[in-house]
């Protein structure tokens, strides 16, 4: 009897938000594929509740060629893919006069080229896969940018740089495959409680709270909603856009 449970890819799945949106996605039914460069115990456990539903594996999000398998292996073992989570990022903090080359390289691989491998890769497997039956108006892409790409933070421009190229990105891609009943949008959360904002100083911390009209900085919780909401039949006429989630901060 066929499995007719919604699949979906998830990168940078093993902490944060990609890790909450793995849960998620999980907790609605989903059969659900992730990649990390490193795993977490949290990941591991999940695994090993639900083993016919989550498929995990250790790639290097700056790797093409490791993406590219591990998409192919996602339809090796759940017969197709419906959604697509481009999460994985990491971040840098510096003027840019002192950061190196190998440092803006490693942020364009990861957060720029990596997604779009990453996606890339899914669209070539919705325009082949013959579709069953399944709870979903059609395939979806969520890009996971950042608040930064909007409004700009000084330390972070080349981790700016790349999150703005994701958006742009995605804008392009739903006019180009809406015909084919693909959808894509982007989120753009605030500063999070994550190991990306771990390293802001107190004083930085400070004047993000201040300036954030929910006095917090959000956590994966509050975003996870919103990938939920755009990878389901309930945002079926909702494409193109970049949805803000930053507890105020850009209004």
């Amino acid at each position: 009897m066929s499995d007719d449970r919604p699949v979906s890819i998830v990168s940078g799945g093993s902490r944060g938000l990609g890790l909450a949106a793995v849960e998620r996605l999980l907790d609605r039914g989903d059969r659900v594929a992730t990649f990390s460069r490193r795993g977490s115990d949290r990941l591991d456990d999940l695994a090993s509740h639900a083993p016919q539903r989550l498929f995990a594996a250790r790639i290097d999000a700056a790797d093409p060629t490791a993406i590219t398998g591990f998409v192919a292996a996602t339809v090796t073992r759940f017969g197709r893919i419906d959604h697509c989570v481009a999460n994985a990022a990491v971040a840098a903090e510096g003027v840019l006069a002192t950061t190196a080359d190998e440092t803006v390289a490693n942020l364009l691989a990861v957060n720029l080229q990596g997604a779009i491998v990453l996606t890339r890769e899914c669209v070539r497997q919705w325009l082949v896969q013959r579709r069953t039956a399944v709870p979903s108006p059609g395939p979806s892409v969520v890009l996971v940018s950042s608040i930064v790409a909007s409004r700009g933070s000084p330390g972070l421009t080349v981790y700016a740089a790349t999150k703005a190229g994701l958006e742009a990105f995605g804008r392009s891609l739903a006019r180009e495959l809406g015909s084919r009943g693909i959808r894509v949008n982007s989120i753009a959360p605030g500063f999070l409680e994550t190991e990306l904002s771990a390293s802001l100083s107190p004083a930085d911390r400070a004047r993000i709270v201040r300036r954030t009209p929910l006095g917090r900085l959000g956590t994966p919780l509050d975003v996870v909603g919103a990938i939920d909401f755009l990878t389901s039949d309930r945002a079926a006429f909702v494409t193109g856009q970049t949805l803000i989630i930053d507890g105020g901060g850009a209004a």
